[in-house]
């Protein structure tokens, strides 16, 4: 028997298909081991030892792997072809190794496509694992840890409110706060522009000023609105003749197949995929045969994919739309191991697969790839002058005419900017020609600041830099959107507090580890592992030489130290020069103090250096532009008229609050974001909550109104009901509140523990148990169930983008992760009872049956698997 070890049970499935009965195919599910997280995982004192752990929840996987190994004459590790999955081929074999059960034949196979052809090819095709692809994996992991354990605990220390940091992750991080930074000192300008709506031959077209007295017109040229109204007058009363016509033929040629960066900007422009969505929707299309590996550099297409290509372009098309010879691209990429094929169809003649999303990718996929053998787009460029009659002034029109669509008939490229001038269309045109001038108009604009990063033009940027490389790029910004370092707001990215003043620190304490060349610059080291052309072990103590004592430098300083460093690196932006050149770091509420940084337990703010006299906080978010507010601290809204103690209303963490009295037994209560203006009286009302409605009149019992963490409601025996809004708490009535509670327990509110629920999505038949699956919403979210085994719904999958295959592995992978149930031990037998006599006719006690008594294993025999 040989055994086959691929990483999803998808694959499996379907390879094990292809081989027949000698083989047999199990899934590691991943990754199967990691360096734990602690202190010393990474010895450098010892070459950079690694101390490996299997992870917990792949016990079960793993013990299944060492059985079957333990019979099989052969093992062949087919997981994929990238670093990535040579390590984990590499993994299952020193784990199996450790276990004493790895066959003596062990050969790594890699294909690019799940088909018959290609994984029976590769099959015939074995060889050994390489080496410098395992060295530079355990580089980049090694790196990794030791940026990260030796850098945390430093921001623990001595910058409060911060997290952790990445040692790529920081450097996309930096890109996202750069760009924020750009915004923010950006100064507008006005300008306008003026044009003229024309018409010829029943055409209308635009045209617009180019020349004005003489001088030539560029973009900034008219900066106000009274010579942008004179020269609008000058337009108007103009009569303007055509005094040259310019028409260059122009060739646009396709794009490359996609390689995993490209696929990712161009999912995010045109379908809306996050990074991660577009990888999880092609890892399932590669499952099923349907693409190439999607993790990869290279543009190069196999010479038998190319034939298949042009074929079908004939099939579609004319000949005219299949050029003379195959086109032939080049990876941008120094990195050869990692230039596989581009992401491609395995099966030109399918133009379609799947359902929703796969389908939507799929095509996207299938269209870039043919389109990219198609023939180049003949087009005419066009521009237009005219000149009135005094020669002083002068407008341009631009257009173009597609001569032969060629590519253009299938796919057109997705840009993140819009449409030029060049794009639109013309009347013909010849010299001496006047043209009707229908309108005129004088537009104002003012200069925009460079747009915030989206998905795509973060990933385009990082890859333009060299930074991380195809497998990382969705990896690295989830993590920079799990740490809260950014948030996403209308599909781009805007840096968060934490962010900046993570990015800040490192800029001033470790500026080179941030610095775009020298991340780019190791990369490429890593790199020439990769490809056998450096050591793994000299790089990292190249790496670890200059880092370490660099951390340990500033571990030596005491946070007050940080914080000043700080204060004076982030000067421009906290306190920034004022137009009426008062000073900036004077105090706007006791007009004497000094505003300078200062840390706190919840991260970094502005304070007033005459605390605690005056209490002034601003937040480090708010820099010091001039609409920037501030807390001028707590504001005394009047006297408890039962305690006499002091109500006054207060800023914090979470937004405003009352307290009543000091110290740490006062009394305090959130400010709801819908109260009406909070005076002493209403002030009173909140800190008295909960506030009693009445006993109900079924029951006895007490219902109470209050607010909670998610809203108003009403309270009775352990019951809930919500209200509408804040005022509710305190005008619902007895009649409102029995109602509302009533409809409650009806199902009108919140769901009760334990009723049924209706499924937000029937997905179907799992592909390989059969059972039916649904998508259901839970307490802590929307969750994936086959009835037996519940999977939440990871944070960065839509509900409603959800697939059935990512349903289905979702399911699979919580089955794989679930301790096995142990078996409780069974109770004592007692002694068998003397059998008892039959009773006699005429007896007065008749016989009766034993009543079985409960056990505590009957309560625990259908416990689900899991839970969502």
């Amino acid at each position: 028997m040989q055994l086959v070890i691929v990483e999803s049970p998808a694959k499996a499935k379907t390879i094990e298909g292809y081989l027949g009965k000698d083989f047999r195919v199990l899934a590691s599910y991943g990754h199967i081991r990691d360096l734990p997280p602690k202190d010393g995982s990474v010895d450098p004192d010892d070459g950079f030892a690694m101390q490996w752990e299997n992870y917990a929840d792949k016990g079960k996987q793993l013990k299944a792997i060492a059985d079957e190994a333990k019979k099989a004459d052969r093992l062949i590790l087919a997981t994929d072809p990238d670093r990535e999955g040579e390590a984990i081929s590499w993994h299952v074999q020193e784990v199996l190794r450790q276990k004493k059960a790895l066959p003596q034949d062990v050969q790594r196979v890699t294909f690019n496509a799940i088909t018959k052809p290609a994984v029976t090819s590769a099959m015939a095709r074995p060889r050994q694992l390489d080496t410098d692809l395992i060295d530079a994996y355990r580089a980049r992991r090694a790196l990794d840890y030791l940026v990260g354990f030796t850098l945390s605990p430093v921001l623990w220390r001595k910058l409060p409110g911060a997290k952790s940091a990445g040692r790529v992750q920081s450097v996309a991080l930096r890109l996202v706060v750069e760009r924020e930074r750009e915004i923010e000192s950006f100064v507008p300008r006005e300008y306008w522009s003026i044009t003229a709506d024309m018409e010829h031959d029943g055409q209308t077209f635009q045209a617009r000023l180019v020349r004005f007295d003489g001088d030539k017109i560029e973009r900034l040229t008219i900066g106000d609105g009274d010579t942008a109204a004179r020269a609008r007058a000058a337009v108007e009363a103009g009569r303007f003749t055509v005094s040259s016509v310019e028409t260059k033929p122009a060739t646009r040629n396709p794009a490359p197949p996609f390689t995993t960066s490209t696929l990712q900007q161009e999912a995010a422009r045109k379908l809306g995929f996050s990074a991660s969505h577009t990888m999880r929707v092609a890892q399932t299309l590669y499952e099923a045969g349907a693409i190439t590996y999607m993790r990869t550099d290279g543009v190069q297409m196999d010479g038998d994919a190319i034939s298949a290509a042009r074929g079908a372009i004939a099939r579609r098309y004319d000949a005219g739309y299949v050029p003379d010879k195959p086109r032939q691209y080049q990876t941008k990429a120094k990195n050869a191991q990692e230039a596989h094929e581009a992401i491609r169809p395995t099966d030109f003649g399918k133009d379609r697969h799947g359902a929703g999303d796969e389908a939507r990718l799929y095509d996207l996929i299938w269209r870039r790839a043919l389109a990219s053998q198609m023939a180049s787009a003949r087009l005419v460029r066009t521009a237009v002058e005219l000149v009135d009659g005094t020669g002083r002034h002068a407008l341009r029109a631009t257009g173009q005419v597609v001569l032969f669509p060629g590519y253009l008939a299938l796919y057109e490229e997705g840009r993140d900017d819009d449409g030029d001038e060049d794009s639109r269309r013309l009347p013909r045109l010849a010299e001496g020609d006047a043209p009707a001038k229908t309108g005129v108009s004088a537009e104002q604009h003012f200069t925009q600041p460079p747009p915030r990063y989206s998905e795509a033009s973060l990933v385009k940027r990082m890859e333009e830099l060299g930074i991380g490389r195809p497998s990382t790029y969705a990896s690295i910004l989830q993590v920079l959107k799990d740490r809260a370092y950014v948030r996403v707001d209308k599909n781009r990215f805007l840096p968060e507090e934490s962010g900046r003043l993570l990015i800040a620190f490192l800029e001033r304490f470790f500026a080179r580890y941030v610095s775009y060349d020298f991340t780019a610059g190791l990369e490429e080291e890593l790199d020439d592992v990769s490809g056998g052309r450096a050591q793994w072990q000299a790089v990292l103590d190249a790496f670890w030489r200059d880092f370490k004592p660099k951390t340990a430098e500033v571990m030596e300083q005491k946070p007050s130290e940080i914080t000043a460093a700080l204060d004076e690196f982030l000067s421009d932006f906290l306190f920034p020069p004022k137009a009426d050149g008062s000073d900036a770091r004077l105090c706007p509420n006791c007009g004497e103090g000094r505003l300078a940084l200062r840390g706190g337990r919840f991260g970094a703010f502005v304070a007033c250096s005459n605390y605690p006299d005056c209490k002034f906080t601003r937040r480090f978010a708010q820099g010091g532009s001039e609409d920037a507010g501030g807390d001028a601290g707590p504001e005394v809204l009047g006297r408890d008229p039962d305690t006499d103690l002091e109500v006054s209303r207060r800023s914090g963490r979470f937004g405003p609050y009352l307290q009543l009295g000091e110290g740490k037994d006062a009394k305090r209560a959130s400010i709801p974001k819908d109260a009406p203006d909070v005076d002493l009286e209403f002030a009173l009302k909140l800190l008295a909550l909960p506030r009693t409605v009445g006993a109900h009149p079924e029951t006895g019992e007490p219902i109470t109104a209050s607010i909670g963490r998610y809203g108003p409601y009403l309270l009775h025996a352990g019951k809930y009901a919500r209200l509408a809004s804040t005022v509710e708490v305190f005008e619902t009535g007895m009649n409102a509140a029995v109602v509302k509670l009533a409809e409650a327990a009806a199902g009108g509110g919140r769901p009760q523990r334990g009723a049924a629920r209706e499924p937000l999505r029937q997905l179907g038949k799992h592909p390989r148990t059969e059972l039916e699956l649904r998508l259901m919403e839970g307490r802590y979210g929307p969750y994936v169930t086959d009835g037996t085994t519940n999977a939440t719904l990871p944070k960065d999958i839509a509900p409603e983008q959800l697939t059935l295959e990512e349903a289905a592995q979702l399911i699979d992978a919580r089955a794989a992760a679930a301790p096995a149930k142990k078996g409780r031990k069974a109770p004592a037998k007692k002694a068998a009872a003397k059998k008892a006599e039959p009773a006699k006719s005429g007896d007065k006690a008749s016989a009766k049956k034993p009543v079985a008594k409960k056990t505590a294993a009957g309560k625990t025999a259908t416990k689900k698997t899991s839970k969502a």
